[in-house]
């Protein structure tokens, strides 16, 4: 379609449809002349006559009531679903779509939006669980979830939770014939309960850090799972040791079931933070998701 064409037909049916120029040009907010020239450059385009006009009445031709009858129901919907739209930067309503691991899912956005739900029924959420690094703008995301070192400098970040910190833990059982590790490097003579990531040849390498010094392991077992509750079980069940969130465990290692070792490795870092691209053009909805996630101590 040409540019203008758009226009031109909204002229036409203001004028089919009032049947008078004077009063389509009052309802459209611009000059008789305006329209008239509108008209006339749409007529010719088309190569036939649209409007019949005398000097006491404006009516539709044949070929511009076959026209009216097309153009009019669909002219209403798209000035429906722009209005539509325009509600939306208002009331929060519509669907929000975010991607985070499972323990932020269990531990942050849950406890939070479980509350917000009810205060806004016209507000649709999807959280789909992965622990891969999404692009979120290229897999159609609002936003997703990370811990605040991982999310990239051009990403708006909004604390979401807590300091967070990891544990490395075994069941007395497993550890009762085995020397306990002192240093990361010692864990490669353990079996360990692995974490797959999405990419298939991707296994998570336990990450430390003591007095400045980072160090990643990559860790051998019988096990390995995409699960936290499954890695917890294995580590209950004395399968070997497992790296999971100090606290999905600390009240099994209060009550004796599991037995934490390097603890000194094992320092807090940022929590969970709520990333996406921009802030322009927020939806209402979005908005309220938003604010109901941001961290308050």
């Amino acid at each position: 379609m040409q540019h203008g064409n758009l226009n031109d037909l909204l002229v036409f049916r203001a004028v089919a449809t009032e049947r008078s120029f004077t009063r389509a040009a009052a309802k459209l907010g611009v000059s008789q002349s305006a329209l008239s020239h509108a008209m006339r450059e749409l007529e010719e385009r088309l190569g036939m006559r649209l409007l019949t006009r005398t000097t006491r009445s404006v009516a539709p031709a044949e070929a511009g009531a076959r026209l009216l009858r097309t153009l009019a129901p669909r002219l209403a919907e798209i000035e429906a679903e722009l209005a539509s739209l325009g509600n939306l930067r208002g009331k929060p309503a519509g669907t929000v779509r975010i991607t985070a691991g499972e323990h932020a899912a269990q531990t942050v956005l849950w406890p939070k939006l479980s509350k917000l739900l009810p205060q806004y029924p016209d507000i649709k959420l999807e959280v789909i669980l992965d622990y891969g690094l999404r692009d979120i703008v290229t897999d159609r995301y609002d936003a997703g979830v990370r811990s605040g070192e991982q999310i990239a400098k051009d990403m708006i970040a909004v604390r979401i939770g807590p300091d967070m910190r990891m544990a490395v833990v075994g069941a007395p059982s497993y550890l009762a014939t085995r020397p306990r590790p002192k240093r990361p490097q010692d864990l490669t003579a353990h079996t360990c309960i692995n974490l797959r990531l999405p990419t298939y040849d991707n296994v998570y390498a336990w990450e430390f850090e003591k007095s400045g010094r980072e160090m990643k392991v990559h860790v051998d077992g019988q096990l390995t799972f995409n699960n936290l509750a499954l890695r917890i079980e294995a580590a209950l069940a004395g399968c070997g040791l497992a790296y999971l969130p100090d606290d999905q465990v600390r009240g099994h290692i209060a009550a004796g079931r599991l037995v934490r070792v390097l603890a000194d490795w094992c320092p807090p870092y940022a929590g969970y933070h709520l990333y996406y691209p921009s802030r322009r053009h927020q939806s209402a909805a979005f908005a309220a998701v938003v604010e109901a996630l941001r961290y308050r101590k």
